[in-house]
């Protein structure tokens, strides 16, 4: 359920976009199914950044207004809103040909062998739940390739749990990407109520333990830009 009282904070602004860090609990945009005024990064940029409005695909059910890439309802971070219909097309490219950097970070189950590796197993949806995506056999339909990197920051240890803190870098851009490729190494994310139901969760979380840290990319002038969201602070508190 989306948080009526999260509100987006405003990163960086100028003439082609905007850079915000998203709370959790707040959905991206609407499902195009409800009628009723829903509150949502959508919703809140079109509120801050009226002409947005015309930003997008035509015939767009989904009301985006100038989002060209979204986040999970429990997953904080940043992201890229285009102002003009020029920059979403522009940008809308970069992350169709994976010219986009992306750097999340999580707090996982247990302690790696290795303290850096790449996941590589394609994804597909789950043959027993449709809200899921699994990795191999389990999947059903069209298996699509999915890459990920990720290093260890730090290890800990709470009430006999052991857990990681790492740095994640998606190279391509599956739905439920992250989640689906950590859990399949045995490696899920803490908090995940949909991938990782039955863990134990000891460290106070009430959302899955994902930010999107660092987005990288070039603007219309061809000027690579890096922007960074603070870490939202459920998570930094248990890594201090």
């Amino acid at each position: 359920m989306s948080d009526n009282k999260a509100k987006i904070q405003i990163i960086h602004e100028d003439k082609n976009f905007i850079i915000i860090n998203k709370p959790a609990g707040l959905i991206t945009h609407s499902d195009g199914r409800k009628k009723e005024e829903i509150d949502s990064v959508a919703s809140q940029v079109l509120g801050l950044y009226p002409e947005t409005k015309d930003v997008g695909e035509k015939d767009d059910k989904f009301e985006r207004y100038g989002i060209v890439h979204r986040l999970d309802v429990d997953t904080s971070g940043v992201m890229i809103i285009a102002r003009n219909q020029d920059f979403y097309t522009y940008i809308k490219e970069q992350f169709k040909n994976h010219k986009i950097e992306k750097e999340y970070r999580a707090i996982v189950h247990g302690h790696f062998k290795s303290v850096k590796g790449c996941i590589q197993d394609p994804i597909g949806r789950s043959q027993s739940d449709f809200r899921k995506y699994v990795c191999g056999r389990f999947a059903r339909g069209e298996l699509r390739e999915a890459v990920t990197f990720f290093e260890v920051l730090k290890e800990f240890e709470k009430q006999g749990e052991k857990y990681s803190y790492i740095s994640v870098k998606p190279k391509t851009g599956r739905t439920h990407q992250i989640r689906v490729h950590m859990k399949h190494i045995n490696h899920g994310i803490v908090a995940d109520s949909l991938y990782m139901p039955n863990h134990k969760n000891n460290i106070g979380l009430s959302r899955q333990a994902l930010h999107a840290y660092k987005i990288t990319f070039k603007d219309s002038e061809g000027v690579e830009r890096v922007f960074e969201a603070e870490l939202a602070p459920d998570i930094g508190r248990i890594l201090d």
